[in-house]
């Protein structure tokens, strides 16, 4: 498949859309009519942001940066260009300026950049998606999307907000899914 701008191979689609199901965020900056992408992790996340900005490389403008956030935030972050796919999936993925859950059919490399961006572990049988940012009809539905992928899970109250925690018997499932695609720094989160 071509790699040139303007032209997404599908390994840039799944990783685009996992990081939009997590940490990413699609805008279309005033004056455009694209959408952009950003990338903006904690500066800890070093290799995971350079490990996307190859991926991204061709369609993105500089390489990563640090930006000083508080006394505590260090962020390491890059932008893609405004390109029209990156609008489609604006549109499909942002409702009045708010990120919902379309229909969508996952792959190992979406679930996978989608777990390493928001995925998190407590004790080996507590493994969770930190989902609290989509509304609770979403939160079912993503409950959907993954029981279409052969993983059962529940939504589960984190204080006042609901998170995805993956069911005991989907646990092993889950992590020989998408443990090919979690790159080293990040492993730490499948250890079961």
């Amino acid at each position: 498949m071509d790699n040139t701008v303007g032209s997404l191979t599908q390994l840039q689609k799944s990783i685009i859309i996992g990081t939009i199901l997590g940490d990413g965020y699609l805008r279309i900056v005033k004056g455009k009519k694209n959408a952009i992408l950003e990338i903006n992790h904690s500066y800890k996340q070093k290799e995971y942001v350079d490990w996307k900005y190859e991926i991204l490389k061709n369609i993105s403008g500089k390489a990563p940066t640090i930006r000083k956030g508080n006394k505590e935030r260090v962020a390491y972050r890059f932008y893609t260009k405004a390109l029209p796919e990156l609008t489609d999936l604006f549109f499909l993925f942002y409702k009045e300026g708010k990120k919902i859950i379309p229909d969508i059919i996952l792959n190992p490399i979406i679930l996978s950049v989608w777990y390493m961006d928001d995925g998190s572990k407590c004790r080996a049988s507590d493994v969770y998606l930190n989902t609290q940012q989509f509304c609770h009809d979403d939160q079912k539905k993503i409950l959907d999307i993954l029981k279409e992928f052969g993983f059962l899970a529940t939504l589960n109250r984190d204080k006042k907000y609901w998170r995805v925690r993956f069911l005991k018997r989907s646990l092993s499932s889950f992590k020989n899914t998408i443990s090919q695609y979690i790159i080293p720094s990040m492993r730490y989160k499948i250890e079961l």
